[in-house]
């Protein structure tokens, strides 16, 4: 497969949007997608982002994104660089992309001075926790809580 690896662009959020849908949708979560174009526009094309995209770019579509943005450890006493999402689509498997996509992440937070690099995955997910026990990641095992507003 030929693809690419760029910072998302503002014509990219429909797909963005899109491809949110079917990330939500594989790990069984809803999404909603009201506001999402506007919400993401506001997120990643700001002064001052909140949010970081790289997308997956074939010659005629975008076939994944990873987005990630940087947080403080107490812990650590340090910055962290956190993948929020990583999503391929199915033909876009298999091809080594994912492993691209986290290369270039840990080359981004070693660039920003971040102390390590973190992200959750569902613990149904076993073929994405397989690929990053292979990559070299440590899992801690933790239950993650969501409190609406």
């Amino acid at each position: 497969m030929e693809y690419t690896i760029r910072n998302c662009e503002i014509a990219d959020l429909p797909k963005l949007v899109i491809l949110c849908q079917k990330h939500t949708e594989f790990e069984k979560s809803d999404y909603d997608q009201t506001g999402k174009e506007e919400g993401l526009k506001d997120a990643l094309f700001s002064e001052n982002p909140k949010l970081f995209c790289l997308v997956v770019a074939t010659e005629n579509d975008i076939v994944g994104y990873a987005s990630y943005n940087f947080n403080y450890s107490t812990w650590s006493a340090g910055d962290f660089i956190y993948m929020d999402c990583l999503f391929l689509e199915e033909e876009a498997r298999n091809y080594g992309i994912g492993e691209v996509l986290i290369n270039q992440l840990k080359e981004i937070g070693k660039a920003k001075n971040c102390v390590n690099m973190q992200w959750r995955t569902p613990q149904f997910n076993e073929r994405a926790i397989k690929f990053y026990n292979r990559i070299g990641a440590k899992g801690k095992d933790k239950i993650c809580f969501f409190l609406d507003l």
